[in-house]
């Protein structure tokens, strides 16, 4: 999907079976993800991730017992060859049942964020609606953080490497997860028309991606509703720039790749409302 987006910031990645025992456990000297791994009452061999938030063995992921459906993407250079920085999403949810971050409770959060370097004066703003776009196609809710290598400065790239929360409900669309795109109202010419694109009857994002996964070794990798869903999404994004224009007229929100215009506050209000 990141590919046919012509964004190209998830690394080539493909789809195989995995012998979670001979292929990770037996072969890791990693004493940290030897101790994640653990038998399951239906015998199966489970493994759970180690990370801050909400990582249990409820979320556990299991073989049937030793075989697993999985994805591997291609392995980045260390960080001792190409140095890469994680950087906390400025829309990052807030994890907890209790308590709610500034962007979902404040209409006018984008003028906050413009306020900070590096999202003040350089195309990073853009490149987090870019990220958003796609977050929002696949249903990611999950993209607490994003990654750049340091070689390339604050004009660099978003890596997205994290997406193994994408495609879960096909029927739910959330859509707190295009919060970027409606709050700033920008979006990158190139993206818009790729978009539009993709929207046509003879390149509908649906088919495209169905043929593409058809190479897949684990085809056809989505169901039907999942594929359906993405056409579905895109209409929704489409309508949300398409009310960003309506409100601050095409100039204001369609910009170049390194340019970020900026609405009125005022404007911004009443697009909130």
């Amino acid at each position: 999907l990141c590919r046919i987006l012509d964004f190209r910031r998830v690394p080539p990645t493909v789809g195989r079976f995995i012998n979670v025992t001979k292929e990770i456990l037996e072969v890791t000297k990693n004493e940290i993800l030897q101790s994640v791994f653990f038998v399951s009452p239906a015998s199966n061999i489970c493994f759970f991730a180690k990370c801050p938030y909400m990582c249990k063995t409820e979320y556990a992921v299991c073989g049937n017992p030793h075989l697993l459906e999985g994805s591997l993407s291609a392995f980045l250079p260390s960080l001792n060859l190409a140095p890469r920085l994680s950087i906390p999403n400025p829309w990052i949810r807030s994890y907890s049942f209790d308590g709610k971050e500034e962007w979902e409770v404040n209409p006018l959060y984008c003028n906050t964020v413009r306020e900070i370097y590096p999202y003040s004066n350089s195309n990073r703003l853009l490149n987090i609606i870019d990220m958003a776009i796609f977050d929002f196609l696949i249903g990611n809710m999950d993209r607490h953080h994003y990654e750049m290598f340091t070689k390339f400065g604050d004009d660099g790239f978003l890596l997205h490497l994290d997406n193994a929360r994408g495609f879960g409900r096909h029927s739910h669309d959330e859509i707190s997860i295009l919060a970027p795109l409606s709050q700033c109202c920008i979006i990158k010419r190139t993206t818009l028309l790729r978009l539009q694109l993709l929207a046509e009857p003879e390149y509908r994002l649906s088919d495209v991606m169905r043929e593409s996964l058809l190479q897949d070794l684990l085809a056809p990798v989505l169901t039907e509703p999942h594929l359906l869903a993405l056409d579905r999404r895109l209409q929704l994004i489409l309508g949300a720039v398409g009310k960003c224009i309506d409100t601050y007229g095409e100039a204001k929100v369609v910009t170049n790749d390194t340019m970020q215009p900026e609405a009125p506050a005022s404007a911004r209000v009443k697009l909130a409302t």
